[in-house]
């Protein structure tokens, strides 16, 4: 029976299926299987061009059609090959019995013994899966989290020059400009972003325990680390541990993950912000017919589009989190615990993607409510008294920091009128009476 998504277990197949379904071409059974087929087709191609003894004969016409195995690659294709690891029980080598199977029907059965010649599994999986990670970034996540960017520097752009209000610890403080506020954001992702694109895809590519013992034992004459390097490195276009035991380090991978955590952490706090500036009322939301904010109240419209954000980026922290922590460590030469939360590595990018697109549904849903911008910071004119101080400092005029202390720090509201009439008992020239009364709430916002 298909799985459909209301069957699924997972949301990331189920309730979001149309925001993930992409994500399905590289990290599914069938897109492991795949990719593990491309690893070991290209491994035969580049054998081939070493012209070792037995593979010498090889017609080089043929490459086409070998890559035809794995760019042709179906769902009945992976179909055959699970069926196979129902009796194998070992997952790559019923891959291995499914490309010799392809040979023979190309007959170049005389060949096929150099599939997954020298190699342990995961000379396979060290690749394909970091090559899929790479392709999702590259296809998917990197596109995505583009798109937000983009969206927040349009955002800054557009609202530029509208004050507001700060807030530090809560309080009102000095004001900003709600654009600038849209940059920083923008700016702290791209940062991240270009940190994570600059880490290297890391793979194992070196026999049973990293030391190419089967490779040199029938070819001795071969300078293996040399033809794995390029192998890795330019054909796969991935970048290769040079000493490793049966598996990857995982510490690249790790980076990766941390990277990604902290792009997260970035929408986290990012929706966090939009979802106070809502509930401030200094943004409204766009309705749409038909739709509803509370099963009892009908006067609402929720930042459900924020919070839903928040959910799957503190989702995929967790696993990018444990991910980070548990896959360097492994056991010796060796041990399984990482295989099992390899197939995982879909997932926190799963929710990941879930969390940028929700981020972005509601950024596109804002509707800036100037009236109550315009009002807070008329009820605040408080938040002069740093612009005030400091001009009297300036001017050294004596304890200027202590006349504003005392003026503000009482529970009487401060307008512009009790500002005004401040400035005029000072004991300073018309001039700077002046100067200190131009300065309001609304003009005070700094460079940006």
């Amino acid at each position: 029976m298909n799985l459909s998504p209301l069957q699924a277990i997972s949301p990331v197949d189920g309730r979001y299926r149309n925001t993930t379904q992409n994500l399905a071409k590289y990290f599914s059974e069938s897109a492991l299987i795949k990719y593990r087929v491309y690893v070991e087709i290209e491994y035969f191609i580049a054998l081939c061009e070493t012209g070792l003894t037995g593979l010498s004969q090889f017609d080089k016409t043929n490459y086409s059609k070998l890559r035809s195995i794995s760019e042709q690659f179906s769902d009945e294709n992976a179909q055959e090959v699970k069926d196979t690891e129902k009796v194998t029980n070992h997952d790559v080598k019923a891959v291995e019995y499914f490309i010799k199977k392809r040979f023979d029907d190309l007959d170049l059965g005389d060949f096929k013994e150099f599939i997954h010649f020298g190699l342990t599994s995961q000379d396979i999986n060290n690749t394909a899966i970091p090559y899929t990670f790479k392709l999702a970034l590259e296809e998917e996540y990197y596109p995505n989290i583009q798109l937000l960017i983009v969206k927040l520097q349009e955002l800054a752009a557009e609202w530029k020059d509208i004050p507001l209000l700060a807030h530090t610890h809560g309080q009102p403080a000095s004001p900003t400009k709600l654009g600038k506020e849209f940059l920083v954001f923008a700016e702290r992702l791209e940062i991240q972003l270009n940190a994570l694109k600059n880490i290297p895809h890391s793979a194992k590519f070196g026999g049973a325990t990293g030391n190419f013992n089967a490779h040199h034992i029938a070819y001795p004459g071969i300078n293996w680390v040399d033809f794995s390097n390029h192998f890795v490195n330019d054909i796969l276009t991935l970048n290769r541990a040079q000493h490793t035991t049966q598996i990857e380090h995982y510490d690249q991978f790790a980076a990766q993950c941390d990277a990604l955590k902290r792009i997260n952490t970035i929408i986290i706090d990012l929706d966090r912000d939009i979802w106070a500036y809502i509930s401030k009322n200094y943004f409204k939301q766009k309705i749409k017919e038909g739709e509803v904010g509370s099963s009892a109240m009908p006067h609402k419209v929720n930042p459900i589009d924020f919070e839903n954000a928040e959910g799957n980026a503190g989702l995929a922290n967790a696993l990018f989190e444990f991910f980070a922590a548990k896959l360097p460590i492994s056991r010796l030469q060796r041990d399984l615990t990482d295989s099992t939360v390899l197939r995982n590595v879909g997932v926190p990018v799963a929710h990941t993607i879930i969390s940028i697109s929700s981020t972005l549904k509601g950024l596109n849903k804002l509707l800036l409510n100037n009236e109550v911008i315009a009002a807070d910071l008329e009820n605040n004119w408080a938040v002069v008294a740093e612009a005030i101080q400091t001009v009297l400092r300036r001017e050294a005029y004596p304890n200027p920091y202590e006349a504003l202390k005392d003026l503000t720090r009482t529970n009487q509201k401060i307008t512009a009128h009790t500002m005004a009439a401040f400035i005029d008992g000072l004991q300073i020239d018309e001039d700077l009476k002046q100067e200190l009364k131009q300065i309001t709430p609304f003009n005070y916002t700094g460079v940006f």
